[in-house]
């Protein structure tokens, strides 16, 4: 005790749950330019806290204790039990991609998340990307067993690149065959995502919020989440490893914005979409997919699946036709232009895929289909969207001939020259043939927590 009775009779009671510190220091009065010693003052213990809206902050609570041997020996007790945390990393393995968004990852990391890893006392290995690939290259080539995890700071595709290097040094080290790869062995450590881009998909799924303090703390906590990936392949060769995929309009889109490098990332976005759904036109393809196999017991939990085929094993349906867009998503994707996800109907680790069809139809209508996206109304109440729930999909277009060809030329040169554009997690892939896309169950751990389910224990609380 450092006062006299009064201020112990002032004090408060605060209960602090050790599932919620995550670092404790000694506290020392310094003078200016002291960098070792000082006055022992006490200790602090650093806590997470949960506020509204899934944000997560952190605060110190300060002890008072003049006494050296007090205070070691409660530095020493609580460091024990904070060592006792399995999932808390030690030592990350960090990304920064300084040309997402608005260039903002480099700040972004170095003023909000680097001082709450050292807080925490987590050693950082930094890589500030220096082109597209660069991460991949390092992952390949890096001591993976030196490291509790890897972090990516910046956007969708950055965060895609990572994903798919660790998965894909994975299945080197597992001596698998990466042209064909058809049961891939999971990643080694699990995957923290810091957003620093324009619409950070995966972060709004994994945290319900665009907030960087709060996933870094999700990862100094430990929390950790499985997650289905999907592999993208052709006949010959794997694509890559992902966890959503766009053909026709979103495609599109990415790839006329791709092709406006020079202007401003906002101004480009905006200008993509605006001209492709000028230009609106439907592709012509061949769709296959495997239904998800579900016993007849399981059904009724699986209510918010649209349209669920329980057919025999490997009973594959074929669908023909002309699609303004087709999305095939492992994840629900959530994001600010769409709060209730690109595709509600599926979760983050059910083992399955939405398969989203929007057929051909008019722009106004199109148009009324994409602004549901956000709003709570169904985007899929429609009479031209189709939605299964499914294991695998196969897509094939259908080169135009004729007097459509010439015309789809000027539109889609891409689609002129054999190559259709696919938007793979925010990234431009670009295919002549058949593409083969599997859902492999849990197949990475991500720092972060369900969503869903954030969201069902803030709806019991407030029930009570």
């Amino acid at each position: 005790p450092t006062g006299d009775s009064s201020t112990v009779l002032q004090a408060q009671e605060e209960i602090i749950e050790m599932k919620d510190v995550f670092s404790v220091k000694l506290k020392r009065r310094r003078f200016v330019g002291q960098k070792n010693g000082g006055t022992l003052l006490g200790i602090t213990i650093f806590k997470c806290l949960n506020k509204e809206g899934n944000k997560l902050t952190d605060c110190a609570v300060h002890l008072n204790n003049l006494s050296e041997d007090h205070c070691q020996s409660w530095f020493r007790h609580l460091k024990e039990i904070l060592n006792g945390f399995q999932n808390r990393p030690k030592s990350l393995k960090v990304f920064v991609n300084p040309s997402s968004h608005k260039r903002e990852a480099a700040h972004v990391y170095y003023e909000q998340v680097a001082p709450l890893f050292r807080l925490a006392d987590i050693k950082t290995d930094v890589t500030v990307t220096e082109y597209e690939g660069h991460a991949l290259a390092v992952l390949k080539e890096c001591e993976l067993q030196a490291f509790d995890g890897v972090v990516c700071v910046g956007g969708d595709g950055s965060v895609s690149e990572v994903a798919h290097g660790l998965l894909l040094r994975a299945q080197i080290d597992a001596g698998k065959d990466t042209d064909y790869i058809p049961t891939p062995v999971r990643a080694p450590v699990p995957l923290g995502v810091i957003p620093a881009g324009t619409t950070n998909i995966l972060a709004h799924t994994l945290y319900g919020i665009k907030h960087a303090v709060t996933a870094t703390l999700h990862i100094v906590m430990g929390h950790i989440q499985p997650v289905d990936v999907c592999t993208f392949s052709t006949p010959s060769k794997l694509l890559r490893f992902g966890f959503s995929a766009m053909f026709g309009f979103g495609a599109r889109t990415l790839a006329l914005a791709e092709n406006h490098r020079w202007m401003p990332s906002s101004q480009r976005k905006d200008f993509a979409f605006i001209k492709t759904l000028a230009d609106l036109k439907p592709e012509d393809c061949e769709l296959s997919f495997l239904p998800l196999q579900i016993p007849q017991e399981d059904s009724r939990e699986n209510d918010r699946i649209t349209l669920l085929y329980l057919g025999s094993k490997d009973q594959w349906h074929k669908i023909q036709g002309h699609f303004l867009n087709v999305s095939i998503m492992a994840i629900p994707c959530l994001c600010s232009m769409a709060p209730r996800g690109l595709a509600p109907n599926t979760r983050l680790n059910n083992g399955s895929m939405a398969l989203i069809l929007v057929q051909n139809t008019s722009r106004t209508e199109f148009i009324k289909h994409l602004k549901r996206y956000a709003s709570v109304k169904n985007q899929f109440n429609f009479p031209f969207v189709e939605t299964y729930t499914v294991q695998e999909v196969k897509v094939q277009p259908r080169p135009k001939s004729g007097l459509g060809a010439k015309e789809n030329t000027h539109l889609n040169p891409a689609s002129a020259e054999g190559n259709y554009p696919w938007n793979i997690d925010g990234d431009l892939m670009k295919e002549a043939s058949e593409v083969h896309i599997r859902v492999h169950p849990q197949l990475i751990n991500l720092y972060g927590v369900d969503t869903d389910d954030l969201e069902s224990s803030q709806a019991t609380c407030n029930c009570i």
